[in-house]
């Protein structure tokens, strides 16, 4: 791990190469023994749940993909390690995060994907990794910028 901030660009071309992209990003967190908490920016529509997928794909998840907008968060559970995908688009009020016991998801390893996370502001935990996905044109435009993670 390093301590200083990480960032780094990219472009995607289409929505395959969106999946090939979160695979690799997956690979990454794959390695890194310690919970992680990553945030994924970006407007309806930008590609996050896509991407998602890719990090979800690198662990071996198979199945579909579905943003979790109803029910907050779907647990995925790998060998040993377990990541949870947030969608907090349809939050009320972050203190909501409080009543689900949102702190027992960040610990033992585990990974949190949260799309939306400024609706959770002031009761989530600070980033390891910001991911910003801006749509430009037909691809999209990455942002990563990782805190203490090396890419």
């Amino acid at each position: 791990m390093q301590s200083a901030l990480n960032h780094q660009e990219f472009f995607i071309d289409n929505e395959s190469d969106m999946v090939t992209f979160g695979e690799r990003l997956g690979r990454a967190f794959s390695q890194e023994k310690n919970s992680q908490c990553i945030f994924l920016n970006g407007d309806l529509g930008a590609g996050k749940t896509t991407l998602s997928r890719g990090i979800l794909r690198a662990f071996g998840h198979a199945g579909a993909v579905k943003s979790p907008t109803y029910t907050l968060v779907e647990e995925y559970i790998f060998a040993g390690r377990r990541v949870y995908h947030f969608d907090l688009y349809r939050l009320g009020d972050p203190e909501e995060l409080e009543y689900m016991g949102i702190r027992d998801y960040f610990s033992d390893g585990s990974i949190c994907l949260i799309e939306w996370p400024e609706r959770g502001e002031g009761v989530l935990p600070k980033p390891d990794v910001l991911i910003d996905v801006k749509v430009e044109g037909e691809g999209r435009r990455i942002y990563l910028t990782a805190n203490n993670f090396n890419f």
